[in-house]
């Protein structure tokens, strides 16, 4: 499936759609999508971009889409960080707070003096300055896919 095949193909999803998270969901392959067909891709990447598409079998969805294209969104982000070293905004932010939350759980538990909620708080805020750190170098990298459609 072509790039443009498979905006088109969300456009309409994206007309017919009633409930907000489904809205994002097409929103987003849309803003992926977009952006992808905006950079300067090699043709064996774009080639395998739409091999990938295929394989996605986007068109062939059971009845439940919302659930479908929740999961083929998170297959093809993970396709495109695998691939083309290529990740979302904020991807290390979350990646930081998660890890940050877990240190500071376990820093609370060890320095019973600083406490758990204390803990958990400075590791997410640690988290986040060296997430938002490399998120900042992703994208001057060309690295950050720009999923808006504003």
């Amino acid at each position: 499936m072509h790039i443009n095949e498979a905006t088109k193909f969300f456009h309409n999803l994206l007309s017919k759609a009633v409930h907000k998270s489904e809205i994002k969901i097409y929103e987003n392959f849309i803003g992926i999508l977009f952006d992808l067909e905006n950079r300067d891709l090699t043709k064996e990447q774009i080639q395998t971009l739409e091999t990938k598409l295929e394989k996605l079998a986007l068109i062939t969805y059971p009845g439940i889409k919302k659930k479908y294209f929740k999961q083929k969104l998170a297959s093809f982000k993970k396709f495109l960080q695998e691939e083309l070293s290529l990740i979302s905004e904020g991807y290390y932010a979350a990646i930081g707070i998660s890890l940050g939350i877990s240190v500071g759980l376990v820093l609370g538990n060890i320095f019973e003096e600083i406490g758990t909620s204390t803990g958990i708080s400075l590791g997410i805020i640690i988290g986040l300055i060296i997430g938002r750190i490399m998120d900042s170098k992703a994208k001057k990298q060309d690295r950050v896919l720009m999923m808006n459609l504003n």
